[in-house]
């Protein structure tokens, strides 16, 4: 008797569980555990953090070759693969003795990143959902927005009580026991296109789309973006701070941020209904712009504050979106993986320069006011460059 398949929907529901998970051990642990990390070792703080940044930089070049592969294999084997690679890299990350292995663990970690993150999770979605696969990728966002809620204070605690280095190890425990079976059991539904050996792999299949003017706009406007808009709710403390607000009410208006971004993930399906792909992502990052240049231009009082960071936060929550969806709008669902890792390296490098960026400008600028109506402005450059992409060629 032939064995039933699995259906979409329990691949669905392993993604949203191990995706919390993935990023929960794989990301946010690390924010809230650096001043633990710095404190138990004596290394410098700015080190310490770019370790972290190297992470997420290989993670972006890991992307490329990451994407041929799930092309070509579909996503049962990466993603399996990477939940272990996952566990081995916080294991090494854990048993650090200095900090130019500390500094090489994150590298791993960066590329079990790439095959665990969103990524490979929304690829594997946009080809088995097909036309149907925005309410996926919604429902599977919004899993992934937890992560964050559930992970940070479980990690502060475990490091108040355990230390940041047992910490790290039960963490990558976690992420075994949890990520590694879910991806294995749960995604085993044929992958389209893999008739072929070769289907998916090869460049000169993909070179006239990558190297297209309209795929080149896209993905420079996504970087633009990503940057902006990441250096901006990634600073939020320190600019709300400079307002006059007190820690516990900047950390407020973060958390407002957060909220805003689950609301920008209900609210795309409605965008999307309503707008074209390029008339969609020129929308959207005008908006950001402009959510970006309230906060930077408007002194007070404290509830318009939290209002430019809810705004911001509703972009960047649809950007998420956005990013997922951009290439499948375009050129269709064959090859996503691949050609969205193309797009997608660039934000991802942004993303990784995002942090430092902000800061950078506020200190050259005297103030995150400044550096908030740069960041604005390279918005809306983005925004002018998603408008002359057009619409691309499905």
């Amino acid at each position: 008797m032939q064995r039933a398949r699995p259906d979409p929907r329990s691949a669905l529901i392993a993604l949203s569980i191990t995706e919390i998970a993935s990023w929960g051990t794989l990301y946010y642990a690390f924010p809230v555990s650096l001043p633990s990390i710095v404190r138990a070792t004596g290394w410098p703080t700015t080190a310490t953090m770019c370790a972290f940044s190297l992470g997420l930089i290989t993670s972006a070049v890991a992307g490329i070759p990451v994407g041929r592969l799930l092309d070509r294999y579909g996503p049962r084997w990466v993603m399996s693969s990477g939940s272990v690679l996952g566990c081995l890299s916080l294991v090494a990350v854990a048993t650090a003795p200095r900090l130019a292995w500390f500094t090489a663990a994150w590298a791993l970690v960066g590329i079990a990143q790439s095959m665990a993150l969103y990524p490979p999770a929304f690829a594997a979605l946009t080809r088995w959902y097909g036309p149907r696969r925005l309410r996926p990728l919604t429902l599977l966002s919004l899993a992934g927005g937890l992560a964050s809620v559930v992970f940070a204070p479980v990690t502060a605690l475990l490091v108040r009580h355990l230390g940041w280095r047992a910490t790290f190890l039960l963490l990558a425990a976690v992420l075994l026991v949890i990520a590694t079976p879910l991806h294995w059991f749960c995604l085993r539904l044929p992958w389209p296109g893999t008739a072929s050996p070769r289907s998916g792999t090869a460049f000169s299949d993909i070179r006239p789309v990558v190297l297209s003017r309209e795929f080149t706009l896209l993905a420079t406007a996504l970087a633009l973006a990503a940057l902006s808009l990441y250096a901006t709710t990634l600073n939020l403390v320190p600019f709300l701070i400079e307002r006059g607000l007190d820690t516990a009410t900047a950390a407020a208006g973060l958390s407002l941020c957060g909220v805003g971004q689950i609301l920008g993930r209900l609210g795309y399906p409605t965008l999307t209904r309503r707008t074209s792909p390029h008339h969609r992502m020129a929308v959207l990052l005008a908006s950001g712009a402009l959510s970006i240049a309230l906060l930077a231009l408007v002194p007070g009082p404290v509830p318009l504050l939290f209002a430019g960071a809810v705004a911001t936060g509703a972009v960047r929550g649809m950007f998420t979106l956005l990013q997922a969806t951009a290439v499948s709008d375009r050129w269709g669902t064959g090859r996503y993986a691949t050609l969205n890792a193309f797009a997608t390296a660039p934000a991802a490098a942004a993303l990784a320069a995002a942090p430092a960026a902000g800061a950078l400008l506020a200190a050259a600028l005297s103030g995150y006011s400044g550096a908030f109506l740069v960041l604005a402005v390279l918005v809306t450059c983005g925004a002018g460059l998603a408008s002359a992409a057009g619409d691309g060629r499905p």
